[in-house]
C-alpha cells in the first residue's frame, strides 16, 4: 500500500475524531459526567494525534535526500512517541477531573441520552480503530498502528465511562462517576507509556528481538559457503524497514570480483526471506586476528558461528522467512 493509502487511512481518523469530538461534548453538557468530559477530552487528544500521524506519513515517505541519506522513515517514531505523549497528557487530565469530581460530587442529567450519544462515538472509533490497527499490522507501519492503539485505548476509557453511567442511573451513587473515570485513567496511563517506550526503542535503534536475529543468524548461516563465517551482526528498524549489517570472514586468498560476487549471493537469499530488509556486509579475511579485533560489539554478542563446513556435509536450510 502506498503513502498516500495510507495517509487516507489516517484522514479517516481525524474524520471520525471530529465526530465523536462533537458526539462527546454534547453528551457532558446534557448529563454533566466527568466521565463523559474526560472522554471528550481524550477525542481532542484523538485529533491532535490523527494531523500528528498524517504529517509523519508524508514526512517519512520522502526519498533520501543529501541531508538525509537514510530517507526519513525515522520519523514515524517521533509521531508516535508524540502519541505517546499525548495519550499521558489524557490520561493525567481525565484523572484530575476524576479526583475532583470524586471530593466534589455533583448530580447527573438526561443520562438516557447521553448514553446513546457515547454508544455511538464508541462505535465509530472502534470500526475506525480496527481498519488501522490491521493496516498497520499488515504493511508494517508504526504510525497506522499507534493512531489505532491510540482509538482502541478510546474504545475501552468510554465504555468504562459508559458503564459507570449506567450504574449511576441504576444505583444513584454519583460517585461511582469519578470512580470509574479515574481507573479508566490509569490504564490510559499504561497504554501511553507503553507506545511512548516502543518509540523511543525505535529512535535508539534497539536491536531485533531475540527470536528473530536467533532466526536471521540461522538464515545467513545456511547460505555461507565453505571456510566461511560471520560476527558482529547488528540488527534494527526504520519504520516498515529491517536493517541488518555484519562482517562477513572469507579466505584471504579470495579475490575481490569472488568477494564481491558471495556477497550479492548472500544478499540475494536472505533478502528473498526477510520481507523490507536493508543488508550491509562488510568483508575481512579469516585468517587475521585483526579481523576479529574490530568487532565493536566484542564481549556480549552471541557466540560467533564457526566457518561453514563443505557444501556436501551441510544439511539443507530449514530455516524459515523472518517475519
Amino acid at each position: 500500500m502506498s503513502s498516500r493509502h495510507l495517509r487516507g487511512l489516517i484522514l479517516l481518523s481525524i474524520l471520525a475524531a471530529i465526530l465523536t469530538i462533537g458526539l462527546k461534548t454534547a453528551a457532558f453538557f446534557l448529563t454533566h459526567s466527568v466521565g463523559l468530559l474526560s472522554d471528550a477530552l481524550e477525542s481532542g487528544v484523538n485529533l491532535l494525534a490523527a494531523l500528528t500521524a498524517y504529517f509523519s506519513l508524508w514526512y517519512a515517505a520522502r526519498p533520501a535526500d543529501p541531508t538525509h541519506t537514510y530517507g526519513h522513515e525515522k520519523m514515524e517514531y517521533f509521531s508516535s512517541g508524540l502519541e505517546g505523549m499525548f495519550i499521558l497528557v489524557a490520561g493525567l487530565g481525565t484523572g484530575v477531573f476524576a479526583i475532583q469530581r470524586l471530593i466534589t460530587p455533583a448530580p447527573l442529567h438526561d443520562l438516557d441520552l447521553g448514553l446513546a450519544l457515547g454508544l455511538l462515538a464508541t462505535l465509530i472509533n472502534f470500526a475506525v480503530a480496527i481498519i488501522l490497527l490491521r493496516a498497520g499490522r499488515r504493511h508494517h507501519s508504526i504510525v497506522l498502528e499507534a493512531d489505532g492503539q491510540h482509538l482502541m485505548t478510546d474504545v475501552w476509557t468510554s465504555i468504562g465511562v459508559l458503564i459507570g453511567i449506567v450504574i449511576v442511573w441504576l444505583t444513584g451513587q454519583v460517585r461511582l462517576d469519578p470512580v470509574i473515570a479515574l481507573v479508566v485513567a490509569l490504564n490510559i496511563l499504561w497504554t501511553g507509556y507503553k507506545l511512548l517506550r516502543r518509540s523511543i526503542d525505535g529512535l535508539m535503534d534497539r536491536a531485533w528481538p531475540e527470536a528473530e536475529q536467533d532466526q536471521f543468524r540461522g538464515l545467513i548461516a545456511s547460505n555461507l559457503p565453505a571456510g566461511t563465517t560471520f560476527h558482529a551482526l547488528r540488527t534494527r528498524r526504520a519504520g516498515a524497514r529491517r536493517i541488518a549489517d555484519f562482517h562477513l570472514l572469507v579466505p584471504g586468498k579470495m579475490s575481490v570480483r569472488e568477494g564481491h560476487d558471495l556477497v550479492e549471493r548472500i544478499e540475494a537469499a536472505i533478502g528473498a526471506a526477510v520481507p523490507n530488509l536493508e543488508v550491509t556486509i562488510h568483508i575481512e579475511p579469516i585468517e587475521e586476528e585483526a579481523s576479529y579485533r574490530d568487532n565493536a560489539l566484542a564481549g556480549f554478542e552471541r557466540e560467533t558461528p564457526p566457518p561453514a563446513a563443505p557444501a556436501e556435509e551441510r544439511p539443507s536450510p530449514t530455516t524459515g522467512p523472518v517475519h
